[in-house]
C-alpha cells in the first residue's frame, strides 16, 4: 500500500496530453486551449461613444448640431470646431471630435446644443481605439480554460475559431449483481448510483461518457472492459476491486495484460483503489461505496482528466484554512473530509461511511488530513480542496 502522494504521482506520470483540434469558438466552451491566443483586431476597432449624446468638435459651446449616427453607422464629413453630431452609444465618432456630451447634461434648441455640465474635459465618454485590446495582443493563455467570458472576449476580438485539446470519451464500468434491474425481484437489491453520479460528474467536464455493466464473474467482466476499452479513452470502473471472493477486476485486468500502477491507497475513503492500464487504456479502479467513488474522482480521476488536456494546474484549488473546530482523527491512513468553508474558516461535517452522500450535497471542499498528524486544535491550518 503506499500513501496518497505517492499514489498522485504515479497517476501522473502516466498523462499523455491528447491531440489537438479546431474548433469554432461558439462550441469551445469549457476546452483547453493548445496556443495561446491573440486578438486578429483592437477592441474596440476605432474610437467610439461609451454614451448616448452629442459628439463635438471643440470643447467650447455652444454648438450647431449637424448630424445624427447611429451604431454601425459611419459619418460622411468630420465634425468641425463648434459644431455636434447626434451620436448614440457604441457608433463610431467623426473625424474630429474631441470629446461626447452626455444627452442627459444637454440643452437642445432649435438645432443649437448648450452643456449644463460645469467644465468639458477632451476625451470625455471616448473608448478609443484598442484601449482594451491591442491587435496581436494575447488575450487568452495557453493552457487556459474556455469560460464564457473568454468566449466573449475572444469574439469581441473578431476571434471565431480556436485550437484546443480535444476532450476524452470515458467508459464508466459498474460491476456487481446486487442492483436492481428492471423486470427482476428487487428482494435484497439495491438502487444503483455510481454510474449516474459518475456520467453527471464528467457532463460537467465536458467530457462525454457512455455507461456499461457487468456482474461478477470473470468472463462476463473480462468482455466488458474489452468492450469499454474499445469504446473509452479512460475507463473508470466501480466496486469488484477489493479483497472479498466477489472482488474479481485485479485478476481479471492481470489476465488482461494490465500494467499495475498500483492498487491500495493508505486514505479514507478509498483504500481499495486500482489505477492501471489495460488495453492500452488508463483504468481508475474504484471501490464500490458511493462516496468514495466521489471523493476519488475529485481527487484523482478528475485532475487526470484535466491533465490529459494540458491544464497545467489541473488538481483541486488548494489552500490552508483554520479549523472551525477541535479535531482528533483515529488510524493511520490520510482523510478526505467533507468541509464547508465560511468566510476564512472551514467547519468539517459530519464523518459519514463510505457509503453516504449526505454532507458531500452541502459540502464546498474536502479536507486533507495526513497520515502523519491525528489532531488538531480550533484554529489550526488544514488543507482544503476547493470543490468545483
Amino acid at each position: 500500500m503506499i500513501g496518497v502522494e505517492e499514489a498522485k504521482r504515479r497517476m501522473m506520470a502516466e498523462v499523455v496530453v491528447r491531440p489537438t483540434e479546431r474548433r469554432a469558438l461558439i462550441r469551445a466552451l469549457g476546452h483547453v486551449v493548445c496556443e495561446a491566443i491573440r486578438s486578429p483586431d483592437h477592441y474596440p476597432r476605432f474610437d467610439v461613444t461609451a454614451v448616448d449624446g452629442y459628439a463635438v468638435g471643440s470643447v467650447e459651446g455652444p454648438w450647431t448640431v449637424i448630424g445624427a449616427l447611429a451604431a454601425g453607422e459611419v459619418a460622411s464629413t468630420p465634425v468641425m470646431p463648434g459644431e455636434a453630431v447626434r451620436i448614440f452609444t457604441g457608433a463610431m465618432v467623426p473625424q474630429g471630435t474631441v470629446a461626447v456630451l452626455m444627452q442627459e447634461y444637454c440643452i437642445r434648441e432649435q438645432g443649437t446644443l448648450r452643456h449644463t455640465a460645469a467644465g468639458l474635459n477632451a476625451g470625455a465618454n471616448i473608448r478609443r481605439e484598442g484601449e482594451s485590446v491591442r491587435k496581436g495582443e494575447v488575450v487568452v493563455e495557453a493552457g487556459s480554460v474556455l469560460s464564457v467570458a473568454a468566449i466573449g472576449a475572444l469574439a469581441s476580438c473578431g476571434v471565431r475559431e480556436v485550437c484546443t485539446t480535444s476532450k476524452p470519451h470515458v467508459a464508466v464500468l459498474r460491476t456487481g449483481g446486487e442492483f436492481i434491474e428492471l423486470g427482476k425481484d428487487t428482494t435484497g437489491r439495491i438502487h444503483s448510483s455510481n454510474e449516474h453520479m459518475l456520467e453527471a460528474a464528467l457532463r460537467v467536464e465536458g467530457c462525454t461518457a457512455e455507461v456499461h455493466t457487468a456482474h461478477d464473474e470473470e468472463e462476463a467482466l473480462v468482455e466488458a472492459i474489452q468492450q469499454a476499452a474499445a469504446h473509452g479513452d479512460v475507463l473508470i470502473t466501480t466496486g469488484g476491486v477489493s479483497v472479498g471472493d466477489h472482488d474479481l477486476l485485479p485478476a481479471v485486468m492481470k489476465k488482461l495484460g494490465a500494467t499495475i500502477h498500483f492498487h491500495g491507497v493508505a486514505q479514507k475513503p478509498g483504500k481499495p483503489m486500482l489505477f492501471a492500464t489495460v488495453l492500452g487504456r488508463p483504468v481508475f479502479a474504484l471501490p464500490g461505496n458511493p462516496r468514495a467513488v466521489l471523493v476519488l474522482y475529485h481527487e484523482y480521476v478528475l485532475p487526470f482528466l484535466r491533465a490529459v488536456q494540458g491544464v497545467p494546474a489541473p488538481f483541486l484549488r488548494e489552500e490552508e484554512l483554520p479549523l472551525a473546530a477541535p479535531l482528533e482523527v483515529k488510524g493511520q491512513r490520510a482523510e478526505f473530509r467533507a468541509g464547508l468553508v465560511r468566510g476564512v474558516r472551514v467547519e468539517l461535517l459530519a464523518d459519514e461511511g463510505s457509503h453516504m452522500l449526505r454532507t458531500l450535497l452541502v459540502a464546498n471542499a474536502l479536507v486533507y488530513l495526513p497520515a502523519d498528524r491525528r489532531s488538531w486544535a480550533a484554529g489550526d491550518p488544514v488543507i482544503v480542496h476547493h470543490l468545483p
